[in-house]
């Protein structure tokens, strides 16, 4: 039996962004389309198959060390979204001030799906789910320079709703409108004794 199942769940991609230079901005520019490469979405900054290690891994190594990139993709749900913009009393959350890859439709509880789950394109581009983004202070910043007086409430609002980080398994291409399948690992929970 496969170690990956298909669920019954599809996505349908809302949303595509790329953020150029996250040195000057994490700010994402909206895209139709986009290119999947082993790196990453092409003109992404996330992009590459290895990047410096950060906070989320200090217990690992040192802040800078070179390991691999599995946070190559920023997904978000627009379900989630909605409701981190309904907890800050706004109308919407532009996915382009979270930093968003890519925004779906259509998966509940979409942020804990279980790490190494997959999404999967009709086409066959493949993306591996590594595990939950938690909100983060930069996120909120950009929400603040937006719209002023929101931003400081980002990171509680988006809580358990920041989406999840991915790399790529399958390249090829990705627009507007497609559906991606969810298959997840045939697996039970984690329970240590």
């Amino acid at each position: 039996m496969p170690a990956l199942i298909p669920s019954e769940y599809t996505a349908t991609i809302t949303w595509l962004g790329v953020t150029p230079d996250r040195d000057a901005t994490m700010h994402s520019v909206a895209r139709d389309a986009v290119d999947v490469t082993y790196d990453g979405i092409a003109g992404e900054a996330r992009a590459g198959l290895m990047r410096a290690s950060c906070p989320r891994v200090t217990n690992q190594y040192p802040r800078g060390t070179e390991i691999r990139n599995t946070r190559q993709i920023s997904i978000l749900s627009a379900e989630e979204l909605a409701e981190a913009a309904q907890t800050l009393h706004l109308d919407a959350l532009d996915p382009a001030w979270l930093g968003a890859s890519l925004i779906v439709e259509g998966i509940p509880d979409f942020t804990h799906v279980p790490p190494s789950s997959r999404l999967m394109s009709e086409n066959g581009t493949c993306l591996v789910i590594d595990m939950e983004n938690r909100p983060c202070n930069i996120a909120g910043r950009e929400v603040e320079r937006a719209v002023p007086g929101h931003g400081i409430g980002y990171k509680q609002a988006a809580q358990g709703k920041r989406g999840v980080t991915a790399w790529v398994e399958h390249a090829g291409a990705l627009k507007i409108g497609d559906q991606l399948r969810l298959f997840v690992p045939d697996q039970r929970a984690w329970s240590p004794k």
